[in-house]
């Protein structure tokens, strides 16, 4: 679609009219696709204090990741100099920053920008009258860090952008880690969901290491190692487990549905299967002797039912595998 967002200032470009109705001083603009836990009051706070027009969240990242992030220098006072959008790897060297001895001590020695953004309403609006522009990062930030006072906030906590398939998996998987970095435990921080009504979950003869597991599953498995289970999972007896994100599924089947509609593979995992290194999103069909193990030796592809990225099968929604599959 011709009219669909064009870049990141574009998509707040055709949201204004939503908000500039509302009384406010400063405009908070965050990033869709990653996962952190930041307290905006402390960065707004920065903001306000420094008499900034412009506040970006950086973070410091390592030299394989810099290329794929706006990377910038500031002076001592956090005030930001110079700019530049996924610079190419054989100008890293000039683009080092000083950074915190933790930091350093990690090899992470360049301030990447977070996408995370503080705008005074003015200057926004301004900026947002001029539709050349489609993007924060590219033209708006390089555009305007000299014509007006531009602070870094520096973050240090847990961040990571999930807006590929690899690292979308590595987060989630995360959280089974004995300490995750993302941590859901934290009474300060505490990370909400939409509260659903559903029963416990039932384990029967799973041997689990490392598993999250979450409300309303029927779990018979042999073993489920390092891999997150979504709401209402069903996985069928001696069927392993590893590596996985399950999410689950929208809605229970009944026996009345199962017979009236002569389901012959339910929807969760069947029995006897080995799922590994996989994605199965929500509502999937895997039926019995199913073996899907994915790695680096799996090159990229799409089917109707899954798909192949940097090693990981990804089952698509509502996908059916039928008994006895070998991907």
């Amino acid at each position: 679609n011709t009219t669909w967002y064009q870049g990141t200032a574009d998509a707040v470009r055709q949201c204004m009219h939503h908000f500039i109705r509302h009384d406010f001083d400063y405009a908070l603009i965050l990033s869709g696709d990653q996962l952190y836990q930041m307290d905006y009051n402390l960065m707004l706070e920065a903001h306000v204090n420094s008499g900034a027009a412009i506040t970006i969240g950086t973070i410091p990242v390592h030299a394989n990741d810099a290329p794929a992030f706006g990377i910038l220098k500031a002076d001592p006072d956090h005030r930001i100099t110079s700019f530049i959008e996924k610079p190419a790897t054989e100008l890293l060297p000039d683009w080092t920053s000083d950074v915190s001895e933790e930091m350093k001590a990690q090899g992470r020695h360049y301030l990447a920008s977070m996408g995370i953004y503080v705008f005074n309403r003015d200057l926004l609006i301004e900026l947002m009258d001029d539709n050349s522009t489609v993007d924060f990062g590219k033209e708006i930030i390089p555009q305007n860090i000299h014509k007006h006072k531009t602070m870094s906030y520096p973050f240090e906590g847990y961040w990571t952008d999930i807006g590929n398939i690899s690292s979308f998996f590595e987060a989630n998987l995360g959280l089974c880690d004995e300490i995750p970095k993302f941590n859901l435990y934290d009474k300060k921080n505490r990370i909400y969901t939409r509260a659903r009504m559903l029963p416990t979950t039932k384990i029967s003869g799973t041997k689990m290491t490392q598993a999250v597991v979450s409300d309303g599953c029927i779990i018979h498995a042999a073993s489920i190692e390092r891999s997150v289970i979504g709401i209402r999972s069903r996985i069928g007896k001696d069927s392993v487990v590893r590596n996985t994100y399950v999410m689950g599924s929208d809605y229970y089947e009944t026996l009345k549905e199962i017979e009236n509609f002569n389901i012959d593979i339910l929807m969760g995992i069947g029995e006897r299967c080995h799922i590994e290194n996989v994605i199965v999103d929500k509502n999937c069909r895997i039926g019995d002797d199913v073996t899907i193990k994915g790695g680096s030796h799996l090159e990229d592809k799409e089917t109707d039912t899954y798909v192949i990225r940097d090693g990981i099968v990804v089952l698509k929604k509502g996908a059916v595998i039928p008994k006895g599959t070998v991907i």
